[in-house]
């Protein structure tokens, strides 16, 4: 039935579960065939993500099927917001709205429910997306809060004023060029917060190829630069080749390298997070 969402798919981790992957898919494309396709992208190591982080519980939501406006009607898409013209966003750019904002509701709630599972430990859930997945991705992480003052016990463990990380892969900013009160008056969300500690708080990691061809390179540094001017710490990537999609090996060399350095520090250096790589970004 159009517009409606599938379940997550889910993996279970190899090892004691000590983080969670939420990962959002492209447009067009499903969860299914989407974590399907991540193995054959591997780092020089020849690990996919999984595998070099087997203490990971990886989820992904699904997009729902919509009929795009700017195509026939006999036209459906698995996408998280619709386009009016793809070779530039800006074009009616006020009908992604309506789809961010359900979207990113719903990402909110699925969240909330991935952190209870892991005890109420926000700072062990890490979110991920590549193309329109990881642009609704940031609108999550822009209209994101993680309460501070909490009354039920699941939560009670919880001191953590961020995620454990963001990742963006061919990734771009809906709504460009406004404030961060801007940015999220856009999509009119409840419960949005007053603040930046969130987004503050969150190590971002944004990997692009220049020779991308659906989401230009240049609005991934536009990206790049307005997290940066909100207050986020931004790591960027930018590999010569790779077109719309992970650039292997590196790509996935650094995401590896990154990821473990910064879920380690953050742990004080007292726990060794598996993964590691050739590739030292520290």
């Amino acid at each position: 039935m159009l517009g409606t969402t599938q379940d997550p798919i889910s993996f279970s981790p190899k090892a004691p579960h000590s983080h969670t992957v939420v990962f959002l898919h492209g447009r067009g494309d499903t969860a299914a065939q989407f974590s399907a396709s991540l193995q054959y992208s591997l780092d020089s190591r020849n690990r996919t993500l999984m595998e070099a982080f087997p203490s990971f519980r990886w989820v992904f939501p699904s997009a729902p099927l919509e009929h795009p406006q700017a195509l026939p009607a006999r036209e459906v898409w698995s996408q998280w917001f619709d386009i009016w013209n793809t070779r530039d966003f800006s074009e009616r750019e006020e009908l992604q709205a309506q789809g961010l904002r359900v979207s990113v509701d719903r990402l909110r709630q699925l969240i909330a429910i991935e952190v209870s599972l892991l005890g109420g430990q926000w700072d062990r859930l890490i979110l991920a997306g590549i193309s329109q997945g990881a642009a609704t991705s940031v609108h999550t992480l822009l209209n994101l809060d993680i309460p501070q003052a909490v009354n039920d016990v699941a939560s009670a463990s919880s001191t953590a004023r961020g995620l454990g990380a963001f990742i963006g892969f061919s990734c771009r900013m809906p709504f460009p060029g406004r404030s961060l009160a801007d940015t999220r008056a856009v999509l009119g969300l409840d419960q949005v917060p007053d603040h930046a500690l969130v987004l503050r708080h969150t190590p971002i990691l944004l990997e692009h190829c220049a020779d991308d061809q659906t989401v230009p390179v240049g609005t991934g540094r536009q990206l790049c630069s307005t997290l940066r001017g909100f207050g986020a710490t931004v790591d960027w990537r930018e590999y010569p080749n790779g077109g719309h999609w992970f650039h292997s090996p590196n790509g996935m060399d650094d995401v590896v390298s990154w990821l473990s350095h910064v879920l380690a520090r953050q742990k004080g250096g007292d726990e060794k997070i598996a993964g590691g790589s050739a590739r030292d970004l520290s």
